[in-house]
């Protein structure tokens, strides 16, 4: 097997199979920047979201909630956030685990992608994993399960 390195020598490379050689290609950190710039603007609003409801007490009404009188798996996210704003996890637990675990994932996420973006390695699933539509869809029947499980 062949290894080629193409252009200047410089850390930001990763492996792509070219047929029977390998080649170094530049990695791409724009995506792992972009990423980070939707989480932390998602952060920010869900901040600014919290701070309001500690300030004036007024949380988002949840229609789903208003319709039906059950929990939608996203009722209690504006009492994590208040919650978290405390630094009071057993809370916020208690509040919406559901909310509280996507929040976890998205921080462990936030930080591959910030190192990425700085230069480091790229964190990637392995190949039978980085299918979107199974992610999606094993978030959709999580968010259904726990739907339930929390109104019984």
């Amino acid at each position: 097997m062949v290894v080629l390195i193409l252009g200047p020598e410089t850390d930001d490379r990763e492996r792509r199979h070219n047929g029977a050689v390998y080649e170094m290609a530049a990695s791409d950190r724009s995506s792992a920047v972009r990423r980070l710039q939707s989480v932390g603007s998602f952060a920010l609003v869900g901040a600014g979201l919290s701070l309001a409801y500690r300030i004036t007490g007024l949380g988002l009404p949840c229609p789903w909630r208003m319709l039906t009188g059950t929990l939608c798996p996203l009722c209690g996210a504006t009492h994590v956030g208040n919650d978290l704003l405390s630094f009071d996890f057993a809370a916020a637990w208690s509040d919406n685990a559901f909310v509280l675990s996507g929040a976890a994932v998205l921080a462990v996420l936030s930080g591959f992608w910030a190192v990425e973006a700085l230069g480091g390695p790229a964190v990637r699933l392995p190949g039978a994993l980085r299918n979107a539509r199974l992610w999606w869809g094993l978030l959709g029947l999580t968010a259904v399960v726990f739907a339930v499980v929390r109104n019984l």
